[in-house]
Parts: structure tokens; sequence; C-alpha cells
């Protein structure tokens, strides 16, 4: 259930409707409002009744929510949730680029990428640290070593990063170097690590399952909003089907649903889904073009001599070119 609160409601008279929900073994959680406060009753087992809170000074309303992802759904926050990474804006009427190489490799190609798609747009930088791979005996990453070379990038460029946690083991220390923290496709339903995501106060980017439902795709999203943390990006990032022409199949509906069904901005993964560089421009345009308020794609100025995912990353001037073809289409869109 949602508690509304008048727009002139105290201080106190939230404090109040709050003391009242935990009284009756229920979970209140505060949700600030452009216009109004409005608080989620949460954790109770069936249905609340209204009555025990609509006499209670300073409050509007009280609305059953429907879905079983609360804090997630618009039912409970009608208006868009904007994410500030730095100076960096995610969500609402922006479009974000993130970009840069599937893993560090040195620092020199991390600082050479850097500054490729810097200039071509981009205004955050991925790059992994850890690596989870198929096979054991594929590269893993640079772990630790990474983290300070994607830290090194930061003080240089400016850029905020964003590096995928595999464990929570780890987490503390991806936390301590990572601008955004990433749980990636493998680690959806990571149940113990969505809660560890949910005690951080770092943005989390989460990607979704390759054989996720969107239900079960936002549900991971409120372990993390549950745990108090309310800086929770989506990312689409293809799901596995019976094709052979791309490495996963992009689901470009999802964008619009997700739209629908919640406040959290959602991003977009081409170089994931297609797994192929000559598909990843193309699907970055339909991607902007069905509303995703951004792309995280991957680059590299040596694709042949990568260690990780070169097939499906583009050269700095293909993502140079993919930067500019998106913004007119996003600045279309915009007019209209």
């Amino acid at each position: 259930m949602l508690i509304v609160m008048d727009q002139k409601a105290t201080t106190e008279e939230i404090k109040a409707v709050v003391a009242s929900i935990e009284q009756r073994g229920y979970t209140a959680r505060p949700i600030p409002g452009g216009e109004r406060v409005s608080i989620g009753v949460l954790n109770n087992i069936g249905p609340v009744d209204a009555s025990y809170f609509l006499g209670l000074p300073g409050v509007k309303d009280a609305i059953p929510v429907t879905r079983p992802y609360k804090l997630v759904s618009r039912e409970f926050k009608p208006e868009d949730t904007v994410i500030q990474v730095g100076n960096v804006p995610i969500g609402n009427a922006q479009l974000t680029i993130i970009a840069g190489p599937c893993a560090v490799e040195s620092e020199s190609q991390a600082l050479t990428i850097a500054d490729h798609v810097q200039k071509g747009g981009a205004q955050l930088f991925r790059g992994g640290a850890f690596k989870p791979r198929t096979s054991p005996y594929s590269f893993q990453g640079l772990g630790k070593e990474g983290l300070k070379i994607l830290s090194r990038v930061r003080e240089s460029t400016g850029m905020p990063v964003v590096t995928e946690v595999m464990d929570f083991e780890t987490f503390d220390l991806v936390e301590e170097y990572a601008d955004v923290i990433q749980i990636g496709t493998r680690n959806m339903q990571n149940f113990t690590l969505l809660r560890r995501a949910g005690r951080s106060e770092k943005p989390i980017l989460l990607k979704r399952g390759m054989a996720a439902t969107i239900d079960e795709w936002l549900m991971a999203a409120e372990y993390i909003m549950e745990g108090g943390n309310s800086q929770v990006i989506l990312c689409e990032r293809g799901v596995r089907t019976f094709v052979h022409h791309s490495r996963n199949t992009l689901d470009l509906s999802a964008i619009p649903v997700v739209l629908k069904e919640s406040h959290l901005p959602i991003i977009v993964d081409p170089s994931h889904a297609a797994g192929r560089r000559d598909q990843v421009i193309p699907l970055s345009r339909a991607a902007v073009a069905v509303g995703a308020h951004g792309l995280i794609v991957e680059v590299h100025h040596a694709p042949e001599k990568a260690l990780s995912d070169g097939a499906q990353s583009l050269y700095p001037d293909q993502f140079s070119m993919l930067c500019r073809q998106i913004r007119s289409i996003f600045d279309n869109l915009k007019r209209s």
C-alpha cells in the first residue's frame, strides 16, 4: 500500500504515520516526491486495511499496490527517477552514453580507449576488472590492479567509471573504486549479492538475466531497493533464444514495458546482445528510438588484439559515428 500525504503535511504528521505503520508490524518507506511525500507500506502479509491510516492527520489517500515489486513500481513513484553519477544524470529526458573495453588489459590500453570514447561522446567509462567468462582458461581480468587502472582513468579524464562485481567477497573492494557497480546477467538472481548492493551507497547497474522475464528482473531490482539503495539503473542486454545470427536476442519490447511499469532509468547494452560488431550500431539506433535512457557500448582501439570480446567491440571512429546518429535520433524524439 502507498500512503499519500497532503501537500501541506508537516514533518511531525509524516513521522506519526511512519510510527503507525511500524506499530502494526509493517515497514514504512518514505518516498519524497516533487509536490508531496508518499509512504510505502512494505512486508505486509495480505491486504492492508486503509482505514488504519485514512483518519490520521496529513493523510490524503491510501492506495493499494497491485504489483509484486513495490518500490520499483510507478504505483509507488509515478515520476521518473534520475540518478546522478558525478555530474552526469541518468534517466528522464537524458541520453547517457557509457563506453569502454570489455576488460581492462593495461593502463595504456585503458587510457587510450578512454581518450577515444570521451572525444566521441561518452560520459562514463566502462571496463571489467573481474571478468565472468564461460571458459576457465579465458582471461579473467586484472582484479585489484584493474580497479586501480580504472581509478587512474577517472583521474585523467574526469569520467566516472562503471565496473562489474562478481561476488559478495569482492564487493567492498569494487565499491571502493567504482562510481557505478554493475551486477551482470549471471548474477541477476544472486540474492546475497543483491542484498549487499542494497546496502551500498553507490548506484547499481543491474543487467537483465539471459533467461529472465521482465517481472523477475524488476523483482531483482526490488531486492536492491528494499535494502535501502534507490539508485538502480536497469540494463537490457539481450536474452538467450534459438537464433544463431547474433549472440543473444535484444528484447527492444522490454524498453517501453519497463518505462510503463517502473520509474527507474533503463539503458541498453547492444554489444552483448549482438556479439558482432556490424549489429551494434543498428541496435543502438533502435534502442534510442524506443525510449532507452542510454547505452553501454564496448569500444577497443585494437579489437583484433583484445583479450575479451574483440569481435563485438567498435573501433573508435565507429563509436563516434554511433554517438552522432543516436544523438540525432534522441533530439528528434525530444522535439516531437
